[in-house]
C-alpha cells in the first residue's frame, strides 16, 4: 500500500479561506479598477456603435472561453486541494500535467472556430461589424486556457497571489495596448468596428504576457517548492475521469450564463431590428436618441423595389441580402437597421459594463470557497465547511445588496458621470433596472460554488437552464413590443437570476447539512441598504437642485456635467458612510466571519463585536 505524507495542518493566516479570498479580492478589485479605466475611456473613444461591436465580439469569445476553461480550473483546484489535504504530492503533480493537456486541446479547437468562422459568428449576433473583433480575440483563447490551468493549480495550493498578479498584468496590458490602438485607429479615420477590434487586440496581448508570468512563476517558485511525495499517483485514465466528472457539469453550469447571454444578445438585437423594420411606429420610443433619417430613406427605397404583394419583413430582407436582390438596396437597408440597433444596444452595453462590476467582484469569494469547503470535507470537518459557506454568503450579501441598491438609485447620474458618448437618458434607466438584478446574480454565484464544493455539481446546471429559458422567453416577448423595446432587456435579468437564486437557496436547504440561516444573512444587509439608498437619493436630489442653473436664453434649470459629478460623488460618499455605520450598528457581520480574515481579531475588537 502506498504511504501518504501527513497532511499539512498549518493554520497560517495566509491559508485561511478569507486569507485567500482577501488576496483574490484585492487583485480583482485592482483588475476591475483598471477595467473601469479601460472600458470607460474606450466607450468614450469608439462610441455607441463601437461599444456594441466590442461587446458582441467579446460575448462570442466568452462562451468559447468558458467552454474550454471554466470547469477545468475548478476541477484542478478541487482535486489538488483534496490531494494536498491528504499529503498526496505526486497525485497533485500528475493532475496538473493532465489538465494542462486538456486545456491546450480545447483552446486550439476554440481558436480555429473563432478565427475561421468569424463572419458566421458575427451574423449570429445580428452584428456583421463584430467579425474583425472576433478574429482579433481568437489567439487569446489558447493563452487563457493555459493560464486557467496554472491559476487552478496555485489556487488548489491556497496560493492566490500568482492569480492576482497575473490578472493585474493582463488588465494593464489590455488597458495600455487596447486604448492606444483604439485611439490611433479612430484618429486615423478608421470606422468604429475596426477601432473596437484594435481595443480587443489589447486583450489578446494581455493574456500572452500574463501567461509568460505564470509559466515563470510555476517554473521558478511553485514547481520547485513542492516536496516529492512517496504516494503512488493514480493512472491517467482515472485522473482524467475525475477531472471530467467535476469539470463537465461545472462547465455546463458556467457556460450557461455565457450561452444565455449570446442567445439573449442576438435575440434582443434581432427583435429590435425586426420591430424597426416591420413597425415604424416603434421609432417614437427612441425619439431624441437616434437619427432615423438614413433608415427612413433606405426603407423607402427598399419598399419601392419590392415586388408587388411581397411582405416587408426582416426575414424577406435577409433573404434578399443573401441573394443580392435587389442589388445594393437590400444591403443598404440592412446596414441602416443594424446601425440603429448598434446605437441602442451600445447604450445597453454601457449599462451592462457597470452592472457587471459587482458580479465580477464575487469571483474572489467563489474562487476560494470551492477549495476551502472541499478541503474541509476531505478532512471530514463538516462544521468547518458549513462555517466557510455561511461566512461566504454573509460577506457576499453585505457587498451585493448596497451595490445593487446604489445602481438602482443612481443609475442615470452614474452613466452621465462616466460616459460622455452614451445617452444618459437612455442608458441610465437601463442601468437602474439592471441594479435590481445585481443582488440576485451575485448571491446566485456564491450559492452555485457552495453546491459545487459539496459535490452537487449538476444542480446549478439545471437551475441555470430554467432561469436562462425564462430570460430568453421574457426578452423575446418584451423587446418585440413597440411600446417597450430595448427597455425590456433588463427585465429578463431580474426574473432569470431571481428565480435561480430562489432555487439555489431551496436546494442548499434540502441537500446540504448545517445550512446557513437565511434570515440572519439577508435581513440586516437588506435593511441597511434600503436606508442607504434613501440617503443617496435624497442627497443627490437636493444637490442637483442646488447646483442646477438656467442657461442664457433658457427657461428651465439644467444640471451641468461638473454639477452632476459633484452631486453623484457626494451622494455615493454619504451612502458608503451610512451603510458602513448601519452595518456595524446592526451587527451585520459576526466575530466568526472576521476571525477567518487576515487581522480579523483586531478588526473585531475595533468594531467591538
Amino acid at each position: 500500500m502506498a504511504r501518504y505524507d501527513a497532511p499539512s495542518r498549518g493554520s497560517g493566516k495566509q491559508n485561511t479561506f478569507f486569507g485567500g479570498a482577501a488576496i483574490l479580492a484585492v487583485g480583482i478589485l485592482v483588475v476591475k479598477l483598471i477595467g473601469m479605466f479601460y472600458k470607460i475611456p474606450l466607450t468614450n473613444i469608439i462610441g455607441e456603435q463601437g461599444n456594441a461591436d466590442f461587446n458582441n465580439a467579446y460575448y462570442i469569445y466568452s462562451v468559447l472561453l468558458t467552454i474550454s476553461t471554466a470547469g477545468l480550473p475548478v476541477a484542478v483546484s478541487k482535486l489538488v486541494s483534496e490531494a494536498n489535504a491528504l499529503g498526496r504530492h505526486n497525485q497533485v503533480r500528475r493532475t496538473f500535467q493532465l489538465s494542462l493537456s486538456l486545456f491546450l486541446g480545447l483552446g486550439l479547437v476554440s481558436f480555429l472556430v473563432m478565427y475561421f468562422r468569424a463572419d458566421a459568428l458575427a451574423g449570429l449576433m445580428n452584428d456583421d461589424k463584430a467579425a474583425a473583433g472576433i478574429r482579433a480575440l481568437a489567439p487569446a483563447v489558447v493563452c487563457v486556457g493555459c493560464l486557467a490551468a496554472l491559476r487552478g493549480y496555485s489556487q488548489g495550493h491556497n496560493n492566490m497571489a500568482p492569480t492576482s498578479v497575473s490578472q493585474i498584468i493582463e488588465a494593464l496590458c489590455k488597458l495600455v495596448v487596447g486604448l492606444a490602438l483604439a485611439y490611433w485607429l479612430i484618429k486615423a479615420g478608421q470606422p468604429a468596428d475596426m477601432a473596437a477590434a484594435g481595443a480587443i487586440t489589447g486583450v489578446t496581448v494581455g493574456t500572452m504576457v500574463a501567461l509568460v508570468y505564470m509559466v515563470l512563476n510555476y517554473v521558478f517558485k511553485q514547481a520547485g517548492g513542492h516536496r516529492l511525495g512517496q504516494d503512488e499517483a493514480e493512472s491517467a485514465s482515472v485522473i482524467l475521469r475525475d477531472i471530467l466528472r467535476i469539470a463537465i457539469p461545472i462547465t455546463l453550469s458556467s457556460s450557461m450564463v455565457g450561452i444565455v447571454t449570446v442567445i439573449d444578445s442576438s435575440l434582443v438585437q434581432g427583435q429590435i431590428q425586426r420591430t424597426l423594420l416591420e413597425n415604424p411606429d416603434s421609432w417614437t420610443l427612441y425619439a431624441g436618441f437616434v437619427d432615423f433619417a438614413p433608415l427612413e430613406q433606405a426603407l423607402a427605397a427598399w419598399k419601392e423595389a419590392l415586388p408587388a404583394g411581397a411582405a416587408a419583413t426582416l426575414a424577406a430582407l435577409n433573404e434578399q441580402v443573401e441573394q443580392a436582390n435587389p442589388p445594393g438596396v437590400a444591403l443598404a437597408l440592412k446596414e441602416a437597421i443594424q446601425a440603429v440597433s448598434r446605437t441602442l444596444y451600445g447604450n445597453y452595453s454601457g449599462a451592462l459594463n457597470i452592472y457587471n462590476l459587482p458580479t465580477s467582484l464575487m469571483a474572489a469569494v467563489t474562487a476560494a470557497v470551492i477549495p476551502a469547503v472541499s478541503g474541509a470535507l476531505a478532512r471530514r470537518d463538516r462544521r468547518g465547511a458549513a462555517k466557510v459557506a455561511g461566512s461566504a454568503m454573509r460577506i457576499s450579501a453585505l457587498v451585493a445588496f448596497p451595490m445593487g441598491v446604489g445602481l438602482f438609485v443612481l443609475g442615470t447620474p452614474i452613466i452621465r458621470l462616466l460616459f460622455t458618448k452614451l445617452n444618459a437618458n437612455l442608458a441610465g434607466p437601463l442601468l437602474s433596472t439592471l441594479g435590481l438584478a445585481t443582488v440576485f446574480v451575485c448571491m446566485m454565484l456564491v450559492c452555485n460554488s457552495i453546491l459545487q464544493a459539496h459535490g452537487f455539481v449538476s444542480l446549478p446546471v439545471l437551475v441555470m437552464i430554467v432561469g436562462g429559458a425564462l430570460k430568453i422567453f421574457t426578452n423575446y416577448n418584451l423587446v418585440g413590443r413597440p411600446s417597450v423595446g430595448i427597455y425590456g432587456a433588463p427585465a429578463g435579468n431580474i426574473l432569470c437570476f431571481g428565480l435561480c437564486l430562489v432555487l439555489d437557496l431551496v436546494l442548499i436547504a434540502r441537500v446540504i447539512p448545517r445550512r446557513p440561516r437565511y434570515l440572519e444573512i439577508f435581513l440586516k444587509p437588506f435593511l441597511a441598504s434600503l436606508l442607504m439608498g434613501g440617503a443617496a437619493w435624497a442627497v443627490y436630489g437636493l444637490l442637483s437642485r442646488v447646483l442646477s442653473r438656467v442657461p442664457a436664453g433658457g427657461t428651465e434649470a439644467v444640471l451641468s456635467r461638473s454639477g452632476n459629478a459633484l452631486a453623484t460623488l457626494l451622494a455615493i460618499g454619504v451612502a458608503v458612510t451610512v451603510y458602513g455605520v448601519l452595518a456595524v450598528a446592526l451587527r451585520a457581520i459576526s466575530r466568526d466571519d472576521l476571525a477567518l480574515m487576515p487581522k480579523g481579531d483586531k478588526i473585531a475588537r475595533l468594531l467591538r463585536l
